[in-house]
Order: structure tokens, then C-alpha cells, then sequence
């Protein structure tokens, strides 16, 4: 079987990409995203703050934070503030661009009832083919909304047609 069809289990998957990438968890990429969204709005990221906008308590943070520190990610002292390294900022904007990008695909298809969760549980599983793809598709639909017009109008349609199938 070729290399690109061999199958494995999510969590396979997950192994691969862990091993190529720095062995950065889902979880240590959400952290590092939500370090840089703090980093535009306020001066100094802090333990509490993270903790607040990740809806997790501090001692998981500090957990988490003291990992990425030993990982090289982030500066970061017990009881200080949480600084991404100058080569991991442009790491943590892409990561914010991959959520934004998915998320706005995701809005465009009208997925809109579980918009953020649905992101959030793909958005580490997609290849980096996947994402520009997705981006260019952003872009192609921003700049011909005629066509978004058609796709929803379609849309609308096709679901009334479609009844009360749910897929679960």
C-alpha cells in the first residue's frame, strides 16, 4: 500500500504529527494560541489570566506552562509573567490563523450551532495542505460572494429537503 494510504488511528495520527513537530500536544497548542491571543490585548500574560481564558484552573496551567518552558516555547518563573520566545510568537500567530482559518471555513459551510467546538476539536488534526487549502477557499469565497450567495441559498434548499435526517 502506498505511504499516503496507510491508515492508522487517531490517535496514530496524533503520534505522527507529535513526532514531527516538537512534540507538541493539542493541549500545549491550545495554551500557546490562547498566550499569544492574550499577548496583542494586554502587556504581560500571567497564570491567572491564561487560566481564566482556558476555563482551567491555575495548578493545570502552571503544569502546562512550566512544559512549554522546558520545551523552549515560552519564558516563564514560578509566580511571574508567561513570555512566548521570539521564534515561537510567529508559531503561536500561525496557530491562531489555523483556528481563525478553520472557523471561518467552518461559518461559511453553516456550521454555526457548535462553530468553536467543532474548531477546537479539529483544528490539530488538520495537515498544513489542508489549512492553505482551506485559507485559499476563504479567500476565493471573500472575493466572489456571488458565489457564497448561490452556496447558501443552495444550502437552504437542500436542508429543507433533507427533512428530519440527522446525523449523529
Amino acid at each position: 500500500m502506498p505511504k499516503d494510504r496507510e491508515f492508522r488511528t487517531v490517535r496514530g495520527y496524533q503520534l505522527v504529527k507529535q513526532s514531527n513537530e516538537r512534540n507538541l500536544t493539542p493541549s500545549m497548542e491550545d495554551y500557546l494560541e490562547m498566550i499569544y491571543r492574550i499577548w496583542q490585548r494586554l502587556p504581560v500574560v500571567r497564570v491567572t489570566t491564561l487560566a481564566e481564558q482556558l476555563n482551567v484552573q491555575a495548578p493545570s496551567v502552571s503544569r502546562i506552562v512550566r512544559r512549554l518552558a522546558d520545551k523552549g516555547y515560552v519564558h516563564y518563573q514560578k509566580y511571574g509573567v508567561i513570555e512566548l520566545t521570539s521564534q515561537d510568537k510567529q508559531l503561536s500567530k500561525c496557530l491562531l490563523q489555523r483556528h481563525e482559518t478553520i472557523e471561518q471555513f467552518l461559518l461559511t459551510l453553516g456550521a454555526t450551532d457548535s462553530l468553536l467546538v467543532d474548531t477546537e476539536l479539529i483544528e490539530h488534526y488538520l495537515s498544513p495542505n489542508t489549512i492553505t487549502a482551506m485559507t485559499i477557499w476563504n479567500a476565493f469565497l471573500q472575493d466572489n460572494a456571488d458565489v457564497l450567495e448561490r452556496f447558501d441559498e443552495f444550502r437552504r434548499e437542500y436542508s429543507a429537503n433533507l427533512g428530519d435526517v440527522v446525523l449523529e
